[in-house]
């Protein structure tokens, strides 16, 4: 799967990119995804306008509506706020930004965790993904 990397943050998400192609490479998808890292302020403006969500959030996905592009859509992740879970869950931050992304990307091809039964489908499908790549807890 070819993954698009857009940084609108000051720090240097090159080492993120370099482990989400590995999580990513042997996803079977012909369409491309766009992950954004943002910091707080910028996801806090992204969930208001889009979710009318007053607070910043992890991660965000936008699916691609239109049938003839070539993207399944857009994940937007805040590097800051990855740093604060990745220190509260005690695990790294390439763990975190991981799981940040297959989260993003699972909910652009349709998964969601909206009943028990969905999360916990949603989210044995996130383990498996980061297990293969040795991202686990």
């Amino acid at each position: 799967m070819e993954v698009n990397y857009f940084n609108q943050t000051k720090e240097d998400t090159q080492k993120f990119e370099n482990i989400l192609d590995t999580v990513f490479k042997d996803i079977k998808q012909t369409k491309s995804m766009q992950v954004i890292f943002v910091d707080n302020n910028e996801i806090l403006k992204i969930n208001q306008t889009y979710r009318n969500i007053n607070d910043k959030t992890d991660v965000l996905s936008f699916p691609n509506d239109d049938e003839l592009d070539d993207s399944i859509g857009d994940i937007f992740i805040s590097i800051e706020q990855a740093y604060t879970q990745a220190n509260n869950y005690h695990h790294s931050i390439e763990r975190e930004i991981g799981f940040l992304a297959v989260h993003g990307y699972l909910h652009l091809i349709g998964y969601d965790h909206d009943t028990p039964e969905n999360e916990k489908q949603m989210f044995e499908l996130q383990e498996e993904i980061l297990k293969k790549v040795n991202l686990t807890r």
